[in-house]
């Protein structure tokens, strides 16, 4: 009997031994299907965030581009503006010593005292010759201006 009672207490202690690791087996199973299934929630929530942020780029990437587009067209539509510009200006300043030229002749009648005679043209020797021996120094005609005022062809090609 003591042999029995033995192999009872030993089968007993076993079993519980058993029973304990199972148990603990059985949490360490089900501890891990949990972290599992947080990974798994935490891959598709940054799959998610993920879409969310090409979206994003995306998005981004085509407002830069029309903001380039956009950019490039100021850019041009500037130096137009730019070139009407000093166009306008050439014009405004050519148009301005015409009007003072304009003035300048009317004061040589209208008032003696304010005319100013215009500035004697310095010939080169070779045209200093030509103009004793009887011919015209400027024989060729300056290109665009009204002749003799000094005025460029800036103010007749703005018109």
């Amino acid at each position: 009997g003591k042999s029995q009672n033995f192999d009872k207490t030993d089968d007993d202690s076993k079993k519980a031994y058993c029973t304990k690791e199972l148990d603990a087996s059985d949490d360490l199973k089900k501890s891990l299907e949990r972290t599992a299934s947080q990974i798994t929630t935490a891959i598709a929530e940054g799959k998610e965030v993920m879409k969310a942020l090409f979206v994003d780029i995306e998005t981004l990437t085509a407002g830069i581009k029309d903001l380039d587009n956009k950019v490039t067209e100021a850019t041009q539509l500037r130096k137009e503006e730019n070139a009407n510009y000093k166009q306008d200006l050439a014009a405004n300043t050519a148009a301005q010593e015409l009007l003072n030229i304009a003035k300048n002749r009317l004061q040589k009648f209208y008032n003696p005292a304010e005319y100013k005679p215009a500035p004697k043209v310095e010939l080169a020797a070779a045209d200093r010759i030509v103009v004793n021996l009887g011919g015209d120094a400027l024989a060729t005609p300056a290109p665009g201006g009204i002749a003799g005022t000094g005025v460029g062809g800036a103010f007749l090609h703005a018109q």
